[in-house]
């Protein structure tokens, strides 16, 4: 992958649509343009003109926009051509370009470009494919901040605060005899602290953002026909699974994501659990435990006409002892009881109607409290699992850093320690076997 090649890819997505956008970067792309288009370009505004192919004839007719660089999106020269959106011609316009000396881009090799000609950095590079791939209006909102620079900010003051701490703390080596006194005048251990306080409030931020990008993987679980696939239809909102009074109905997993408050929540619902001889019905049991292996959180439904039986409680100890729980009562609509949620015997018990709806918002504010949602997506940031990890080694540099005080030459290696694993969030200390990975993730055309 070279810096230097002409690049271009259809950038919308696959289908028809009214229109359809055709994105080149490279370097000189004035040329380029004018044998495409048979015209020079103003910078910066749009032109009606043919997109032209070998023999001058129109492939197609459109709007062309010419960003030249660095005023760009990648840095470089950007060609932009808006055209119909029918599949076949966006392919031929492509095939014009490639004919041309481009190349077909590699996923995300735009936006790598863009990070690479510093018009931004590897959180915002990252939060746009957080942003086009965000499933509630809070997500996208997050991820959005994240884009406009939100996150790498607060990472940026951090870095400057250690750094300058490092640079007080190496200062003193010069002066073996005196430095303890020397950092106790400056405030060292305060500063320390007040670092280690903002780092914690950013990792609170960060992990809130993490959920409302990942959301929450949610089964549920239970005997035949106590109203799993009901209460699936309930919450999304919508008539997905089949519901009969025969056990036994549901033989495969079906997974729908929901909205929970912004936060987006992944639910299964699975075959009932029990002993079968059915071949097909046991393969469908079999999954669901695998699925219950793979979950944030586990909703044991049960009728609560039976209240929970023996064969509920023989489910609830094959479930994995450090698996978060809600037990749900449902059918309450049969039996008169009202909805209501309850701690019973350490457990969180909800009683309520998945036919009717009564008692369904209490589960919906149960499970946000049980996948640790605060409930304000002001002040998030759209965290990855590797932003995280790389807070959380920088907490733990920081803590001994608090211990190692009277020894200098440990202090500074320990600030030294936090600090690089910071930089890695942002982009200032990156592999590119890192950066291969990330940008592997995007789409084509971004």
């Amino acid at each position: 992958m070279s810096r230097s090649d002409i690049i271009a890819a259809v950038a919308t997505a696959p289908g028809r649509a009214g229109i359809g956008i055709v994105r080149v970067s490279g370097p000189r792309l004035g040329e380029f343009a004018f044998m495409l288009l048979g015209r020079r370009l103003p910078s910066r505004r749009a032109v009606l003109a043919d997109f032209l192919d070998s023999a001058q004839q129109a492939i197609d007719n459109g709007l062309a926009l010419f960003f030249p660089g660095p005023r760009s999106y990648t840095g470089e020269d950007v060609l932009e051509l808006h055209g119909h959106g029918g599949p076949v011609v966006l392919q031929l316009v492509l095939r014009r370009c490639l004919e041309l000396g481009a190349r077909l881009a590699e996923p995300g090799e735009f936006t790598r470009r863009a990070f690479l000609n510093d018009k931004l950095d590897l959180a915002q590079a990252e939060s746009i494919a957080d942003l086009i791939d965000a499933s509630t209006v809070r997500a996208a909102r997050c991820a959005l901040r994240s884009l406009q620079g939100a996150f790498s900010e607060r990472i940026d003051a951090l870095v400057k605060g250690l750094t300058e701490l490092r640079l007080l703390v190496e200062a003193t080596l010069d002066f073996p005899e005196e430095d303890i006194e020397m950092l106790e005048r400056a405030g060292a251990e305060q500063r320390l602290a007040d670092l280690n306080a903002e780092l914690a409030r950013i990792e609170a931020a960060s992990q809130q953002g993490s959920l409302l990008r990942e959301g929450m993987h949610i089964v549920l679980a239970g005997q035949p026909n106590v109203g799993k696939s009901s209460l699936l239809n309930r919450l999304a909102g919508e008539e997905l699974a089949i519901v009969t009074e025969v056990p036994g109905t549901t033989r495969d997993a079906i997974r729908q994501s929901i909205d929970l408050d912004g936060v987006p929540a992944h639910v299964i619902d699975t075959a009932g659990l029990r002993e079968s001889d059915d071949l097909v019905e046991g393969l469908g049991i079999a999954r669901t435990w695998a699925a219950i292996e793979k979950a944030d959180l586990v909703m044991l439904i049960m009728d609560c006409r039976n209240g929970e039986t023996a064969d509920d409680q023989r489910i609830q100890e094959r479930l994995p002892a450090a698996l978060p729980r809600v037990k749900v009562m449902n059918k309450i609509d049969l039996t008169g009881q009202s909805a209501a949620k309850k701690n019973q015997d350490g457990s969180i018990v909800v009683w309520l109607s998945a036919k009717t709806g009564e008692g369904v918002d209490l589960l919906r504010s149960l499970l946000l409290e049980a996948a640790g949602w605060r409930g304000d997506a002001e002040g998030l940031f759209m965290a990855r699992e590797r932003h995280l990890e790389a807070l959380s080694i920088a907490r733990l540099q920081l803590e001994r850093a608090q211990t190692r005080t009277g020894q200098i030459e440990l202090l500074a290696e320990e600030l030294r320690l936090a600090q690089a694993a910071l930089g890695g969030i942002t982009g200032e200390l990156t592999s590119d076997d890192l950066l291969g990975q990330i940008f592997s993730r995007f789409c084509i055309g971004k």
